[in-house]
């Protein structure tokens, strides 16, 4: 009675994890404890907190968003493209603290500020910075209106930002779908156990209970991985 009631519990507890999924969080928790080395508690609570890339990227899309509107007020009240980055990167909260001094020491002390906007971006979340440099070089190059560029540069950033909101807001139904049907099979083992059967004696039991197990083990993370993975690119 004690070993069905403890496979009862593992079951229930691997129930729940397949229906929250493993966190980034936890999965970094235990790559840290895995090695033999002492451990630095300042590098697990900045592994711990450091987003993940998707939510990187979007932090840099809204700090790109953000830049362009601030820009594009600041010049057209009148200031020079110099003062009005400058106090317009004041107002944009960047995703890492080197971006805005960089940028603002590009733009006071007269250096290329379309190659630092281009350095400090990175290449998935900084599109928003990669346009915005080719309409400064296109102003300093030509001399045309850095405002009527930079405004266009930001209407695109928000309707493509609108885009990527509505469509994550869709595929939350997906999503939720997916991780209770691969909860599904932990469930119906409990059932089983309520019912009198005994499904891990065969699962645990016998090689071919085993082959099902880590075959049904594997089949279900591929179809939570494929999900997630279907959701990102639509996402992008």
């Amino acid at each position: 009675m004690t070993t069905t009631v403890l496979i009862a519990a593992i079951a229930t507890a691997l129930a729940v994890w397949l229906w929250t999924g493993p966190t980034q969080a936890s999965t970094r928790l235990t790559h840290l404890l895995l090695p033999t080395t002492p451990l630095n508690w300042q590098a697990v609570q900045a592994r711990l907190t450091r987003p993940s890339p998707a939510r990187r990227a979007d932090a840099w899309r809204t700090a790109s968003l953000e830049l362009c509107q601030g820009l594009c007020a600041e010049l057209s009240a009148g200031l020079p493209p110099g003062d009005a980055l400058t106090r317009a990167v004041a107002a944009t909260a960047f995703p890492t603290p080197e971006a805005p001094r960089l940028l603002t020491a590009a733009a006071r002390d007269g250096g290329e500020v379309a190659r630092t906007l281009r350095e400090i971006a990175p290449r998935t979340g900084g599109e928003g910075f990669h346009r915005l440099a080719a309409c400064w070089e296109v102003s300093v190059t030509v001399g045309s209106g850095l405002s009527a560029l930079v405004e266009r540069v930001a209407r695109s950033l928000r309707t493509a930002q609108a885009h990527r909101q509505d469509v994550a807001a869709q595929l939350a139904g997906p999503r939720a779908t997916a991780r209770m049907l691969a909860a599904l099979p932990a469930l119906g083992l409990l059932m089983a156990l309520a019912l009198g059967m005994d499904p891990f004696g065969f699962l645990l039991g016998s090689l071919p209970g085993l082959a099902c197990l880590l075959l049904g083990l594997a089949l279900d993370a591929c179809g939570l991985w494929w999900t997630h993975r279907m959701a990102v690119q639509a996402e992008t």
